[in-house]
């Protein structure tokens, strides 16, 4: 399952919001990737996602597979808004 969000974070992609989507995503048993322009990194790694460096107001696609895919992304969506 794939869906598209924008990021709204007013500081972008921070340690703070890292965490939050990190203990998310770890919540389910399935496995989720963060999609930033050309980078594919693993929704429960905190120093991946920091990596991306996301400015306020970018595109990112999240992709889960699993039973409870659609579940996960719902619950990743909130923490990006």
């Amino acid at each position: 399952m794939t869906k598209e969000v924008i990021l709204k974070s007013t500081e972008g992609l921070h340690a703070s919001l890292a965490v939050k989507l990190v203990k998310a995503a770890e919540k389910y048993a399935v496995d989720i990737d963060l999609h930033y322009k050309d980078k594919v990194v693993d929704l429960k790694s905190i120093l991946g996602l920091m990596s991306l460096a996301i400015p306020k107001g970018e595109n990112v696609r999240i992709v889960a597979t699993g039973q409870k895919a659609a579940e996960a992304i719902e619950d990743i969506k909130k923490v990006l808004k």
